[in-house]
C-alpha cells in the first residue's frame, strides 16, 4: 500500500489536477490511498474538510479512478501542518500544487509549497494548476 497526502487549498482546478496526478500513479486503483488534507488558517464557522468544494472535486476524481480516499484536516500554519499531517497518516509522499507565476518568479515556488519541500523528509511532488481551455 502506498499513501499519498494531497495538500488541498480552496482552488478546485488545482485540487482536481492533483487528484488526477495521484490517480495516474502506477497501480493507483489497487495500491494507493489518497489522504485529502486541508489546513484551515481561519475557520470561525467550524467548517469541515468534507464541506470544501475543492476537496469534493478531488475526491470525485479519485473515486472515479478507483483510488481509495481518506480525509484529514488541520488548523494553523499550512506548511508545518501539512508536514505533520503526512507524518500522522504515515504518508509515503506529499502532493502539493504550484501556482502560476510570472517569468521572474518561476524559479521560486509559492511559500507553502516551498516550506513543505524544504521541511519534509518525504518525496514531495508538485502539480501545476491547469491552464484554462
Amino acid at each position: 500500500m502506498y499513501d499519498v497526502l494531497i495538500a488541498v487549498d480552496d482552488d478546485e482546478a488545482r485540487a482536481t489536477a492533483q487528484a488526477r496526478a495521484v490517480a495516474d500513479l502506477p497501480s493507483a486503483d489497487d495500491d494507493v490511498t489518497a489522504h485529502l488534507c486541508h489546513v484551515f488558517t481561519d475557520n470561525p464557522e467550524g467548517a469541515s474538510v468534507n464541506q470544501l468544494a475543492a476537496v469534493r472535486r478531488a475526491r470525485e476524481a479519485l473515486e472515479a479512478a478507483g483510488v481509495s480516499v481518506a480525509h484529514h484536516e488541520a488548523s494553523g500554519d499550512p506548511g508545518p501542518e501539512i508536514v505533520a499531517a503526512a507524518a500522522e497518516v504515515d504518508a509515503d509522499a506529499i502532493c502539493v500544487s504550484g501556482r502560476k507565476r510570472r517569468p521572474s518568479g518561476k524559479a521560486v515556488f509559492g511559500s507553502v509549497t516551498q516550506d513543505v519541500i524544504l521541511s519534509s523528509d518525504l518525496p514531495v511532488f508538485t502539480v501545476p494548476k491547469p491552464t484554462p481551455e
